[in-house]
């Protein structure tokens, strides 16, 4: 379990088309002093990325103009945010949404509805990457 404390300031982009899922993620993310950017699709992403360079991204699947496939692939493709992480969000759970993340480049994936600790657990995961122990 990651120390969740270490959460203060980190800078974490969350793209959905709902509402909903946005401020839920949004109050999640300032309880634990996250800065939070939001953006309703991904051409809304794509235009605020630069000026806000997350350290995370939360990017959902199911969108309207450019669906979340589309978005992390076009987020990995550019040098600057390459590395960055992308975490897929979506109600879908099935092996194929899943490899077609990983094809695209995301490097997690989150089921909706998601719980507070899992979405802070991951931003910990991907903010602060635990080096493998040695044995």
């Amino acid at each position: 379990m990651a120390d969740l404390s270490k959460l203060r300031d980190v800078k974490v982009m969350i793209i959905d088309d709902s509402n909903t899922i946005r401020r839920s993620a949004e109050i999640f993310l300032l309880q634990a002093g996250c800065q939070v950017v939001l953006a309703e699709d991904g051409f809304d992403a794509l235009a605020k990325i630069a000026d806000h360079q997350p350290k995370v991204i939360f990017c959902d699947i199911m969108m309207p103009r450019l669906d979340g496939y589309q978005t992390c692939a076009l987020i990995k493709k550019n040098a600057r945010f390459k590395s960055t992480p992308v975490i897929m969000l979506s109600s879908k759970d099935g092996l194929f949404d899943r490899a077609r993340g990983r094809m695209v480049g995301s490097d997690q994936y989150l089921t909706k509805p998601f719980t507070k600790d899992s979405l802070l657990q991951t931003v910990a995961n991907f903010a602060f990457p635990v080096a493998p122990q040695a044995t």
